[in-house]
């Protein structure tokens, strides 16, 4: 996905999060594009790949329409996320690190640490983050030998906000969204160190903790309504990390 795209994928989940376009709602592509100030091309890639999560659903041959959402659902996909990268990461911590592996994850870390660095965070910072973390888990799931559980978990992910890339940031509190990510950016770091010291018990509490992060830690960092069900039928601001 294009840097571009990335942030404006964003941009769009914090929309309908917020309830600006409710369940039902149909969503074409120039209006979109005209109401953000932004061309075409990355507001169509966008809308394919929230089309892709489950946040919204194909209208015809003219647009989307976004999809409703029960808070019961998003708390039973991510329960499922955790339980399954949870796994993926244990078995890896049995069989340990490949070189390979091991270096894609601490450039993700290294990466967070350089995203966080200035302190405060900007749109480029936001699909970075998004980018890097997506690599981080995909790193840990397709490690395994056996391809059942990136095959779960690719049928879990077209679950609204399932995915470990359904990245979701309240623009108007980027301080507490900041904290947040740098509680993220933690327990990336204390994953691969279990990883390292082949801890698999650890490893998998922490995967399966991790993937709350988005739901649960809101209110921790002050943002309003976190983990609550906006009037889209989707869940209030938040960010999956």
């Amino acid at each position: 996905m294009p840097p571009e795209t990335g942030s404006v994928v964003a941009r769009l989940r914090q929309l309908i999060v917020a309830g600006h376009w409710s369940a039902g709602m149909r969503l074409a592509e120039i209006p979109v594009a005209q109401s953000l100030g932004l061309s075409r091309t990355p507001v169509r890639l966008a809308l394919r790949t929230l089309e892709q999560e489950g946040l919204v659903e194909k209208a015809g041959t003219r647009g989307y329409v976004v999809r409703a959402v029960s808070e019961a659902d998003i708390r039973c996909a991510i329960e499922v996320r955790g339980a399954l990268e949870g796994l993926a990461a244990r078995r890896l911590a049995e069989r340990g690190l490949t070189p390979v592996v091991r270096q894609v994850l601490a450039d993700c870390v290294a990466e967070g640490r350089a995203v966080l660095a200035p302190g405060q965070l900007s749109a480029d910072a936001v699909g970075r983050w998004a980018r890097l973390n997506d690599r981080f888990h995909r790193a840990i799931v397709s490690a395994d030998d056996s391809r059942v559980i990136a095959d779960a978990i690719a049928r879990n992910d077209h679950l609204p906000f399932a995915s470990a890339g359904s990245i979701v940031i309240d623009t108007a509190a980027l301080d507490a969204e900041y904290r947040k990510l740098a509680q993220a950016q933690l327990q990336h770091e204390l994953v691969l160190e279990a990883l390292e010291l082949g801890e698999s018990a650890r490893v998998e509490m922490l995967m399966r903790e991790h993937a709350w992060i988005g739901l649960r830690y809101g209110r921790l960092f002050g943002l309003a309504g976190a983990g609550q069900l906006s009037a889209a039928g989707a869940a209030a601001p938040r960010s999956r990390a």
